[in-house]
């Protein structure tokens, strides 16, 4: 039904202990059961091939015919089909029976398979789309060779200094920013600076748990409301840091000196123009002060 490549293949009785099994303990192996006569299944393979695909090799797709490979059937007891399976370290770990959307199969796949970073013209770009995907040692990784060929460059030592940020070390990374001596990138420069400075005062305050008890005991307690917001920037929460943030500007603005205003354009230039919830809470914070 479908071409094989080196990770999409048809899987038999005779090798799938090899091809799906032990191919499991190196890359997922995402296991297609299916059958000539089945309608859903003729339509269903072609996404998951597509799929597949759009991992490059990090994920197998492998394809059992279960007109033909009924020892497989058995062994697993497959009862309808299609029916998926994916495996890892030997072991079948996720699945469905059915036609499914390919949204719904990229979210099954999500946390078992890690998706390569696009295609980047240089290593810098390389670097920032890992470091967007949350892979931040190996964005690190390519930033620290860059950087070995010239530690004068600005946009990466800010992304540097993001990724040592993330693995708590924040002396460093703010050493690594007292470098930055170029104007070219200040709205980054700014945002790095602030995302060390939240990540330094949640180390001061109270746990996030007991900050939420406080504000359930009194929800116009305003300084558990910043505190929290602090936690929660700490932790990459920003939607909700963002709403209490301006619901405390729009309650009591001239708390702490207009600090929730202040604390807002950081995160503001932490995230960056570009980010949905800039945009978003920039025209609410607009309408909030006009």
């Amino acid at each position: 039904m479908t071409q094989e490549t080196p990770y999409i293949f048809d899987a038999t009785t005779a090798d799938f202990d090899q091809s799906v099994i032990a191919n499991s303990f190196h890359k997922p192996v995402l296991v297609d059961f299916w059958a000539e006569w089945c309608a859903p299944c003729k339509a269903l393979m072609p996404m998951l091939q597509t799929i597949a695909e759009s991992y490059q090799g990090e994920l197998l797709l492998a394809k059992v015919n279960c007109d033909i490979e009924q020892d497989i059937v058995a062994r697993f007891g497959i009862r309808s089909l299609p029916t998926v399976v994916l495996f890892k370290d030997g072991q079948p770990v996720d699945g469905f029976a059915g036609a499914q959307p390919e949204s719904a199969v990229r979210a099954m796949l999500e946390p078992h398979v890690q998706m390569p970073p696009p295609a980047a013209a240089d290593p810098f770009e390389q670097a920032q789309a890992l470091f967007d995907d949350g892979r931040f040692a190996d964005a690190e990784a390519v930033l620290t060779v860059l950087l070995g060929e010239d530690n004068t460059n600005a946009k990466a030592l800010i992304l540097y200094a993001r990724c040592l940020t993330e693995r708590g070390e924040l002396d460093e990374a703010q050493t690594v920013l007292d470098a930055v001596k170029s104007d070219e990138h200040k709205a980054a420069l700014a945002g790095a600076k602030a995302q060390i400075q939240f990540l330094g005062l949640a180390k001061h305050l109270p746990d996030a748990a007991d900050l939420k008890a406080r504000l359930a005991k009194d929800p116009q307690d305003d300084e558990a409301v910043y505190q929290l917001a602090i936690q929660q920037l700490a932790r990459q929460q920003y939607e909700a840091a963002l709403d209490a943030l301006l619901k405390l500007f729009v309650r009591n603005r001239s708390y702490s000196e207009g600090l929730p205003h202040k604390t807002l354009l950081q995160v503001f230039e932490l995230l960056g123009n570009d980010h949905p919830l800039v945009t978003t809470y920039r025209r609410k914070l607009f309408a909030a002060l006009y």
